[in-house]
């Protein structure tokens, strides 16, 4: 199975918890502002990213989420 991170940038304030708590360090603050003026995570090393699912589970905003993809 396959999985894809996803991370609602316009609903992430950028609070870093997910940045913080990423066992794998795959995540990263961007220096670029979203509509709300918040700086949103992103993934820095989607390679890294085993799909733990911490950063979901960290999220306050509910802005990230790990769905499974669809095989053609």
């Amino acid at each position: 199975m396959a999985y894809k991170h996803i991370i609602d940038a316009e609903r992430c304030k950028g609070c870093g918890l997910c940045v913080h708590f990423c066992p794998k360090n795959v995540l990263e603050i961007t220096d670029k502002v979203n509509a709300k003026g918040h700086f949103p995570a992103f993934q820095a090393r989607p390679e890294d990213c085993i799909y733990c699912a911490i950063c979901c589970t960290m999220c306050p905003d509910v802005a990230i989420s790990i769905v499974e993809e669809q095989s053609a």
